[in-house]
């Protein structure tokens, strides 16, 4: 689109704003600024990295563990509203037999533990979107009927057979196709930082929980920026993987695309550094892109980039000045050298014609058992403007939105952008190489007030770029912005290069001190 228009887009959002902000600051006023309680027991302090090791050689128990993270659900989840569903009883039941197996020796030398069961007694979260088998798998849909998973999703077996523990599954948005979380099933998620505030989205769920030591390890998604956001929101670590390194299947909302694995995929959220390897590879599919998580990597022999905004695009608001002021504080830190990619203007364009031109994306307008959707999009959209709709804004619009892109934006327009999508792919690719990362701002604000994504989402493009052109990407804390909320800055490589971000945030957990207990 033309400079005048992503003005004229700027400019409507704005206008948007002035309905959005008054219902927000309303929704937001209503919710008590209560403080979380603080964290006594000193096992939710531990990396899993440490709490594994420990559990396999029987220093302390993986029930002690377990028993502590359900304490700190019960404790926080009253406030943040995280949990979908659990599975308490469950997980010590199998916490204590993992117990029962150490004591016995019949799992093997805790030598050969590390590699065959990297997870073994560790306590794990869910997004619900992932179908766990026996569990709620709805993602936040209104339905007659609860949907319960059937079978594990194929992530969700690989951490079971690394010995995790699946504790429970956290709430998204409907259909996950927001970035906040909310639905009119489970309702509203807040941040563990200030409740007033949005816990991101659509893995908010886990974000809130992982923030609140509510949670240790956590399975989320992302296909646009749905990890990483929320994890930068609540002061935490989340990454995207590079393409198909974990499987992309066993998703609600489901996808038969040919691309879909392209931007879609499960991904790993923690509070330590040294924990994304570590879950990562317990995630990782067996048949999938091979990559290498635990190569060591000097980090003075890095080649490091960055850019403070999206350049002269004209559409997205400017980063504010805590944010760009971080992202100064980690390219000295990592003597970074300031580029100019100039196809980062067409991000908006070719992520959401790419996106909304995937194929059977499961929505509310999807045909049923029956062949026959429930709903049609003229029907809906005017339910929704009268108060009826079952469904929430971004279930109720992405219909619409398929439709002009599918029907309306000419055939010359989507090959012009796929052309500038794979060029801005190779030059992300021959920037980066093999030992290169690029450091970028992941939202222009930290977190905001429930609701406020609606006047700013083409804000969300700065995280959507990475899912258009498959390069592995995450959110790392650096620090707080002046009113004492988490700041994250993305670190991004090239495909297959997932270990350069690993030893990227371990080296900025180290600089910039890490997640910080809510207080």
């Amino acid at each position: 689109m033309s400079y005048a228009i992503r003005r004229l887009l700027r400019a409507a959002m704005c206008v948007f704003s002035w309905f959005v902000m008054p219902y927000s600051q309303c929704v937001s006023g209503r919710i008590e600024r209560r403080k979380l309680p603080p964290i006594e027991d000193p096992l939710l302090l531990l990396s899993a990295t440490v709490l594994a090791e420990r559990i396999r050689k029987r220093e302390i128990r993986s029930e002690d563990v377990v028993r502590a993270y359900i304490q700190r659900c019960q404790q926080v989840n009253p406030l943040l509203n995280a949990i979908v569903e659990d599975r308490f009883e469950a997980a010590l039941e199998e916490a204590q037999e993992v117990d029962r197996q150490l004591a016995k020796g019949t799992l093997g030398p805790a030598e050969d533990l590390a590699r065959t069961k990297p997870l073994l007694g560790l306590p794990v979260s869910i997004k619900e979107s992932l179908a766990v088998e026996g569990m709620s798998n709805t993602a936040g849909r209104k339905l007659r009927e609860k949907k319960v998973a059937l079978s594990d999703a194929p992530v969700v077996h690989q951490i079971k057979r690394a010995g995790g523990i699946v504790l429970l599954v956290s709430n998204t948005p409907e259909l996950c196709l927001c970035w906040e979380t909310y639905n009119q099933c489970t309702g509203l998620t807040r941040n563990p930082y200030n409740l007033q505030r949005t816990a991101g989205g659509s893995s908010g769920g886990e974000a809130a929980l992982i923030a609140a030591a509510g949670s240790l390890l956590g399975v989320t998604t992302d296909i646009a920026g749905s990890s990483r956001l929320p994890a930068m929101f609540t002061g935490v670590f989340g990454h995207k993987p590079s393409p198909y390194v974990v499987s992309p299947y066993g998703h609600h909302p489901s996808c038969d695309d040919e691309n879909w694995g392209s931007f879609f995929t499960p991904g790993a959220m923690c509070r330590y550094a040294e924990d994304l390897p570590l879950l990562l590879e317990a995630m990782r599919d067996p048949e999938g892109t091979p990559v290498t998580l635990h190569k060591p990597v000097p980090i003075g022999a890095l080649k490091c980039y960055y850019m403070e905004n999206d350049g002269p695009s004209g559409l997205t608001r400017p980063i504010d000045a805590d944010i760009v002021q971080a992202i100064r504080d980690v390219a000295a830190h990592l003597n970074a050298q300031r580029v100019n990619l100039k196809r980062l203007r067409w991000t908006l364009d070719i992520s959401v014609c790419k996106m909304l031109r995937m194929k059977n994306v499961e929505t509310i307008y999807s045909p049923q058992a029956n062949g026959k959707p429930d709903t049609t999009m003229k029907r809906e959209v005017f339910k929704y403007l009268l108060g009826m709709s079952k469904s929430d804004l971004p279930s109720v619009m992405i219909g619409p939105m398929q439709h002009i892109v599918n029907n309306y934006i000419p055939q010359s327009r989507l090959d012009f952008l796929d052309a500038q999508t794979e060029k801005l792919r190779k030059d992300f690719i021959d920037l980066l190489g093999t030992d290169g990362v690029f450091i970028y701002p992941g939202f222009p604000n930290t977190a905001h007030r429930h609701y406020r994504i609606f006047h700013k989402l083409v804000d969300t493009t700065y995280m959507m770029v990475f899912n258009t052109v498959g390069l592995p990407a995450a959110s790392c804390m650096v620090g707080f912005d002046r009113e004492k909320l988490p700041i994250g800055v993305q670190i991004v490589a090239a495909p297959g290069q997932d270990h350069l971000i690993f030893a990227v945030a371990k080296e900025l957990e180290r600089r910039f001190g890490g997640w910080v207990a809510p207080v």
